[in-house]
């Protein structure tokens, strides 16, 4: 019995299986579905659509701050005194300006993912797996996946939340390793690394709809 990202429920039997025992199992799993479900509907980037104009607030490691987009000599994006001041060589178009900070962001999510990965890897020493790979890109369901190649990949949305729920993801991919399936076992697993992990998890998901 799986739970997907999108809250799909897909079960695997034998061929031949009674459909009555199917349902048996099924049920007798109910409970455990119906958790499982209730923590991808909780792990759902909930990010409202941006027009990318000025005076529109846009976050970065939890804090907000306010957009200015202006005309000027290049095309730059500076995050200071409460602003992030977006400046193009042309007409400080919605769609340039999104793509300049989109541009920003990626090239901050590289280094503090980095950084944050590093530190909670750490956490794992006695478990004695290998140093994982990361890659970015924008999701619309997850804020992070761990694949059997062994990658983690992180939403590049989650730069826009504060490091304690960057490293709530990170732990929670990181944990996959372990134990790939959500059981018990993997949420005793990151209870052990990180005994706050239900409030990081609430605050991260009150970051998603802001």
């Amino acid at each position: 019995i799986s739970v997907h990202p999108d809250q799909r429920v897909t079960v695997k039997a034998p061929a031949g299986t009674q459909l009555e025992i199917i349902r048996k199992k099924v049920w007798k799993r109910a409970s455990w579905i119906r958790k499982a479900r209730r923590e991808f509907e909780l792990y759902l980037p909930k990010q409202p659509e941006r027009r990318y104009i000025s005076g529109e607030a846009h976050r970065y490691l939890g804090r907000q701050y306010r957009l200015k987009a202006i005309q000027g000599v290049e095309d730059s994006v500076k995050c200071l005194r409460g602003h992030f001041w977006v400046t193009t060589s042309d007409d400080p178009h919605p769609d340039k300006v999104k793509k300049l900070l989109e541009s920003w962001y990626r090239t901050k999510a590289k280094r503090v993912f980095s950084e944050r990965l590093e530190l909670c890897h750490k956490k794992f020493t006695r478990h004695k797996i290998q140093k994982t790979a990361f890659s970015i890109r924008k999701m619309k369901t997850r804020w992070g996946s761990y694949s059997p190649a062994g990658r983690i990949t992180l939403n590049l949305e989650l730069i826009k939340t504060p490091k304690d729920c960057i490293d709530y993801v990170i732990v929670h991919e990181l944990c996959h390793i372990v134990e790939p399936h959500h059981g018990n076992r993997f949420w005793r697993l990151i209870n052990s690394f990180i005994p706050d992990y239900e409030k990081r998890r609430t605050r991260l998901n009150m970051f998603a709809d802001v």
